[in-house]
């Protein structure tokens, strides 16, 4: 389906299928959504069961107009409202005291919402056509890598969901910031492609929620991604920080320890670096010139080392100026929190 020119009649049928509690995968900027109608708690069971999802991680509701707020939650802030006029549509998610008509299946039992406006022609028109409000998390089997592409949802989820509109490659690649408005001070829970030097330019202060809750925590998490393993790959993901030179030096050697020892190796770097890895299976995630290249492959890249059954992935890090954050707090989870530094 063509952004530009969107098939109307192809969104017509897929917002049938939401509107009768059935699931429809979507493009977004940051990643394909699975799409269920957010105020049916059944709709809610089934994006779950597709995903293989816990049923305490909270949903997102994909909303298409700002007047949407006022069904689903209690009160909105000003300091938000000031970050839905900036940056709505956009890769950003807030949450909020949630109304009686939002399922707690949605919230993951939770009193709180998450909600976002999607900057993508195709999955405003869907959530329009599926009646305003569609809950949707990332279109994959939960802990693999998120998808960018409708390939990567067509490999996870081929016959557990009822349709998949094809909008090509994503444009960030990565999931939306979050911010937290039920506290009292507004707090980031997830870092995205809008910073915190970004939100406060707008609200003033943001606390950063450096305490993100461990897998074998017995608290909700309030966002999704809080709590579980995400976005991780088959092989063994281990990140090196460092100087670029040492950082280098030190890929190299673990690589040719386990060559030596019989195994396949995937090395994850960029345009500048590549070519300084003789041994191992090399890919390039994008140029350090251009943060949002990293950003957009990172998750594909994570998913091509799948297909090449690699044993074990040694990646640099990626501490870029706007995006780094976000970046490395994907890439971290995927490795289980596995990094060294040199």
């Amino acid at each position: 389906m063509d952004p530009e020119n969107i098939e109307k009649e192809a969104i017509r049928e897929a917002g049938e299928i939401l509107k009768a509690g059935g699931l429809v995968a979507f493009p977004t900027e940051t990643v394909y959504g699975l799409g269920g109608n957010a105020l049916d708690e059944k709709a809610a069971e089934k994006i779950y069961e597709a995903k293989g999802r816990p049923s305490d991680n909270p949903l997102i509701i994909h909303i298409a107009e700002l007047s949407a707020l006022d069904k689903i939650v209690t009160e909105v802030p000003e300091n938000a409202r000031k970050l839905a006029k900036k940056y709505w549509p956009g890769p950003l998610t807030m949450i909020f005291h949630k109304s009686s008509c939002v399922p707690y299946g949605t919230t993951g039992g939770l009193e709180t919402v998450a909600v976002r406006m999607p900057n993508h022609p195709v999955a405003l028109e869907l959530i329009r056509a599926g009646g305003g409000y569609v809950a949707a998390p990332s279109a994959n089997t939960s802990g693999r890598p998120s998808p960018t592409c409708s390939s990567h949802v067509e490999e996870d989820l081929t016959g557990r969901i009822d349709r998949i509109l094809d909008g090509g490659p994503v444009g960030i690649g990565l999931e939306s910031t979050i911010v937290d408005f039920t506290e009292e001070v507004p707090t980031i829970l997830r870092p995205g492609y809008i910073n915190q030097e970004m939100l406060e330019a707008v609200i003033g202060p943001i606390r950063m929620d450096r305490g993100l809750i461990s897998a074998d925590s017995d608290v909700k998490p309030k966002a999704p991604g809080m709590k579980y393993r995400h976005y991780a790959p088959k092989a063994d993901l281990l990140v090196v920080e460092g100087s670029p030179e040492k950082v280098q030096e030190k890929i190299r050697k673990l690589a040719k320890e386990k060559v030596q020892e019989g195994f396949q190796v995937g090395i994850i770097a960029t345009d500048e670096s590549a070519d300084c890895y003789p041994l191992g299976l090399v890919k390039s995630i994008g140029t350090r010139k251009d943060e949002e290249s990293i950003a957009r492959h990172l998750f594909g890249v994570l998913r091509e080392f799948d297909d090449c059954g690699v044993s074990f992935i040694y990646s640099e890090a990626f501490d870029t100026p706007q995006m780094g954050q976000a970046i490395m707090n994907r890439l971290l989870k995927a490795a289980g929190q596995q990094k060294i530094q040199v």
